[in-house]
Parts: C-alpha cells; sequence; structure tokens
C-alpha cells in the first residue's frame, strides 16, 4: 500500500490517464457522427445524413426556395 509521496504520485498518474481517456472518447464520438452526415443544405450549409432527410429539411425549411437538382426525384 502507498503512503504520503508516493501515494499522491499515484492518484496523480491515475488522474491523468483517466482525464485522457474521456478525452479520447468524446472526440471519436464527435468524429464519428461527422462522418455519417454527407449532404448539406445548400441554404442553410447544416448537414444530414441522407437524401430523404435532406428532402424533409428543405421542404419545412426554406419553401420559398426552389429545390435542388438532387433532390427532384427523391420521395420523402
Amino acid at each position: 500500500m502507498a503512503r504520503g509521496h508516493q501515494k499522491a504520485l499515484s492518484q496523480q498518474r491515475n488522474a491523468e490517464k483517466t482525464a485522457k481517456a474521456k478525452k479520447a472518447v468524446g472526440s471519436d464520438q464527435k468524429n464519428a457522427a461527422m462522418k455519417s452526415l454527407h449532404h448539406k443544405c445548400t441554404v442553410c450549409m447544416s448537414m444530414m445524413p441522407d437524401p430523404k432527410t435532406y428532402k424533409q429539411h428543405f421542404e419545412s425549411k426554406h419553401p420559398k426556395s426552389t429545390m435542388p437538382p438532387e433532390l427532384e426525384g427523391v420521395q420523402a
């Protein structure tokens, strides 16, 4: 069992290790989420995962704008 200075050093190393692990997990989830978003709205530049969602977004958020040609044949 560690005592005194050795205990403090051990706790410090453990805290640094857990902080690095938490930081690495958070960034991986964010990067994975960004990789799944492929379609970008031409009006507001928000990202969507698939054409169906993109068309629904476009119809509800930008009704006065003309529909982009890539969404013409998509069933919503």
